[in-house]
């Protein structure tokens, strides 16, 4: 299954609602991953640009499409953010075929 990245920030109003009845979030959404046949493999929240990491399996890009889109639209977290993720050895291997391609930049 592929990896993805998901970042994203809570809305003021969304904060506002956490603190008023906290819970923890990731077992709330965790059924929403679920049904797109994917998991969150680890969860956080961050202090920095974005307020939530999670590192999720999804079978493909169209589940993590449209998970991200299904959480945008819900209004509670801006600046969502999904990055497919690749292993070292996957990078490992594009690194080779990348060895094998001749590409010339505009105006060479």
């Amino acid at each position: 299954m592929a990896k993805y990245l998901i970042t994203g920030s809570y809305t003021a109003e969304a904060w506002a609602a956490q603190i008023a009845d906290p819970k923890n979030r990731i077992e709330v959404v965790r059924p929403a991953f679920e049904k797109m046949g994917g998991s969150i493999e680890s969860a956080y929240l961050s202090f920095g640009a974005g307020d939530l990491v999670i590192i999720a399996e999804m079978p493909d890009n169209i589940s993590a499409a449209a998970l991200s889109m299904a959480v945008s639209a819900g209004g509670g977290v801006a600046n969502l953010q999904t990055t497919p993720l690749i292993s070292v050895e996957d990078a490992v291997a594009a690194m080779k075929k990348a060895a094998e391609i001749t590409y010339a930049p505009p105006g060479s």
